[in-house]
């Protein structure tokens, strides 16, 4: 894909995963303030580039219960902020930004501040039911923001079918409908997940979405060394974070040795492809 080589410079990105301390604002939030955040974060992203990934995404996953979109404060997206703006002085691949729970204008914001290239969006079009509520759709706000940021070509990479949610206010609508609503609200990428963060989504499901839509599909949950044989030659590419953390739990410190290994597999099945 275009817009991924020029990117990533790779056309099947892997994209590994910053998983943020929590941050001001949240009841998480621990003695050792920031410094403590960066020097994890810091740490985290080193190791993942050593070990050979394309890109990282930063969020700021710790910050339990998550707040809907119009009650994230001012002190989670500057905690956000100086996180990424830190990392992105410290590596030399690109970054993206996630702000839960579907902050995807308070992610643009970071983004155009820090030099961030990209950010997730949970829930572009149509809604779900999530443990913070009902999260409605991003899009009729999101690309106009985008649009009046300068520079405003950061890059929208959308899920569906998001994980820990409910869907059944959609259930009247197939996977390939919810994919074409993606693209219509202004998308530039198809995130597949499983139903929860570190399962997989099907491999049928990934095919059907690629025949649907025309920009880039990752999978954005549950890829590893077992099942990546099957799932990364169907995609373009794919967000990973559980399993390249020790024992593959997303709370533990990265592992460079599972993060090196998977990459090293990953080059093998790009360079059959």
């Amino acid at each position: 894909m275009k817009i991924f080589k020029e990117l990533f410079d790779t056309e099947k990105p892997v994209i590994g995963m910053v998983h943020l301390l929590p941050l001001p604002g949240s009841p998480l939030y621990a003695a050792g303030g920031m410094n403590r955040v960066f020097e994890r974060a810091q740490q985290d992203a080193v190791m993942l580039e050593e070990a050979g990934l394309d890109g990282l995404q930063v969020e700021n996953i710790w910050d339990l219960p998550y707040l809907k979109p119009a009650s994230i404060g001012p002190e989670t997206v500057a905690g956000l902020a100086a996180a990424a703006g830190f990392l992105v002085r410290k590596v030399g691949i690109p970054v993206g930004i996630n702000c839960h729970i579907n902050g995807v204008c308070q992610a643009l914001a970071v983004a155009v501040g820090v030099g961030a290239k990209w950010v997730r969006a949970f829930e572009l079009a149509n809604a779900y039911i999530s443990n913070s509520g009902i999260i409605e759709a991003a899009g009729p706000a999101a690309p106009p923001y985008r649009a009046s940021l300068k520079p405003n070509d950061i890059i929208i990479f959308r899920d569906f079918h998001v994980k820990h949610g409910s869907h059944y206010i959609l259930s009247d609508r197939s996977l390939k409908e919810q994919a074409r609503d993606v693209e219509n609200s202004g998308g530039d990428a198809v995130i597949v997940t499983g139903s929860k963060t570190g399962s997989a989504p099907l491999a049928e499901d990934i095919k059907d979405i690629q025949e649907t839509v025309r920009i880039p599909v990752l999978v954005g949950s549950g890829l590893s060394i077992d099942n990546m044989d099957e799932l990364f030659p169907t995609s373009d590419g794919a967000i990973v974070g559980s399993f390249f953390k020790k024992e593959g739990d997303w709370r533990n410190p990265v592992d460079l040795k599972r993060a090196s290994d998977f990459m090293k597999k990953i080059r093998l099945i790009r360079g059959n492809a």
